[in-house]
């Protein structure tokens, strides 16, 4: 043994900054990438967001409005004496003067403006204040009325009340009974059972076999176990699956009624695809992948030769990392499209003739048609979306397992489980379909799978099992 000196040529991936930025851009969907961006333009100045056409036209329509100065006419009626009294006026009332500058805060938008919304726990102190109580007893309605979910369940403990107001437990109880006489039907509830309860009460089932059922066999009625239920019970199958059909009807949670407009998301979509001539055109979304460009003011910056060691320094610096910033969107914008593209491609019989024609796709199939790693493909569709005259789709969701058919192409799993679904809707309730004879149905159609694979879709489908699904 002994030490040499030997030289190797090797070939390795180094995660250069610039690489790695561009991976991280390219997993991020619209919302993550605008607000990275947003940041990107406070900490470098040298960036600035490229305006869309329409925006610059508006842009430039309000300069030249903001530029143009207020003229007084001041040959005003047959008089040529000048009215000072009315110039005055003119420019204190009505306009000012010199140029004015816009202010898009000061714009009516009737975007702006978020319509009235009553909420659970306005709605409960409004019927609150008809009451006739004492002030104590106001006080720790109210009290309670704050510990009200969105829900409608009561989140506090009757010790608190207790404690803070200093009364019995009773009282507190008390008043908790009485405002679970208030609407909607079923507030101030502690559990789903009392839930239930109070609204079974309030509509006169108080002594029924379906009061019965919540109090003792809420569980498995859950589950349908509706033969043990009625052996306990004593009452035929037929009572016990009514009993539960009402009970569906009854509202587990109250306060949902009053949900806020203002909690509703929309998805931005990343593609656009449109049908022209025939063919489909893929469109990035220039919204949700916003341009960037060098800012004119520092480009100019950057062609002057005097300039301190610092400033070259800062502006090198922030140069560069500019224009990481804009190969790395454009890099994503040209993936996306690439692979979108890719997938229209392979899909096009799904764009033309619907579901049932959804072929099965995995990554590696996109990556090999436009030359790139799975894992880029990946990270192209990961939390993304295309909007498409089929509708709004993940565009993961393009991306099926499925089965062979009778002419040994695949079969994808949406497709298998479309028709799965229509079986289902057209079984008979009192004879529903098992998953063999689903599975044998399927085989008939062309389809080749197996029972466990139509148990697997089924469960995916949120669909119960055949002997849940019988009508007694």
């Amino acid at each position: 043994m002994n030490f040499n000196l030997n030289l190797i040529q090797t070939q390795k991936l180094v995660m250069t900054p610039e690489l790695k930025q561009a991976i991280e851009i390219l997993q991020y969907n619209a919302m993550e990438l605008n607000e990275f961006v947003n940041e990107e333009l406070l900490n470098n100045p040298i960036l600035e967001r490229i305006q869309s056409d329409a925006e610059e036209k508006a842009s430039s329509e309000k300069e030249v409005e903001s530029e143009s100065e207020f003229e007084y006419d001041l040959d005003k009626g047959d008089s040529k004496e000048i009215d000072w009294e009315d110039m005055v006026n003119y420019f204190e009332d009505a306009r000012p003067m010199g140029t004015l500058s816009y202010n898009p805060d000061n714009e009516v938008n009737y975007d702006n403006f978020v319509a009235d919304e009553e909420s659970l726990r306005d709605y409960l102190l409004t019927q609150l204040k008809l009451m006739n109580l004492s002030d104590l007893d106001m006080e720790v309605c109210a009290y309670i009325i704050e510990n009200v979910d969105d829900n409608g369940y009561l989140k506090m403990t009757n010790d608190e009340a207790v404690v803070l107001f200093d009364i019995p437990d009773d009282k507190v109880e008390n008043l908790i009974v009485m405002l679970q006489t208030l609407d909607p039907p079923g507030v101030f509830a502690r559990s789903i059972e009392e839930c239930l309860l109070i609204q079974l009460e309030q509509q006169g089932y108080d002594d029924g076999l379906e009061t019965t059922l919540v109090k003792e066999h809420l569980n498995a009625l859950g589950e349908k176990r509706f033969a043990q239920i009625a052996k306990i019970l004593g009452e035929t199958i037929e009572n016990i699956q009514e009993a539960y059909d009402y009970i569906k009807t009854l509202e587990p949670k109250p306060g949902r009624s009053f949900s806020s407009l203002r909690d509703v998301r929309y998805i931005v979509p990343d593609v656009y695809v449109e049908k022209s001539k025939g063919d489909y055109i893929v469109m990035v979304n220039e919204v949700a992948t916003p341009r960037l460009q060098i800012n004119a003011f520092y480009k100019k910056m950057l062609s002057q030769m005097t300039r301190d060691t610092m400033t070259t320094e800062y502006l090198s610096k922030n140069l560069q990392a500019a224009l990481r910033i804009i190969k790395s969107i454009e890099q994503r914008r040209n993936t996306i499209y690439r692979v979108c593209k890719a997938i229209i491609d392979y899909q096009y019989e799904f764009f033309e003739k619907g579901l049932l024609y959804l072929k099965p796709l995995n990554l590696k199939d996109i990556a090999d048609e436009i030359e790139v790693h799975e894992s880029t493909v990946s990270r192209a569709v990961n939390g993304k979306y295309i909007q498409c005259p089929n509708g709004l789709f993940e565009i993961k969701y393009f991306f099926q397992s499925g089965v062979k058919g009778a002419s040994g192409e695949g079969v994808s799993s949406e497709s298998v489980k479309s028709v799965m679904k229509e079986m289902i809707d057209r079984e008979d309730p009192k004879k529903p379909l098992s998953d063999q004879a689903l599975a044998d149905a399927l085989i008939a159609t062309g389809i080749h799978i197996s029972r466990r694979t139509v148990a697997k879709y089924r469960d995916e489908m949120d669909v119960l099992p055949s002997s849940k699904r019988k009508r007694f």
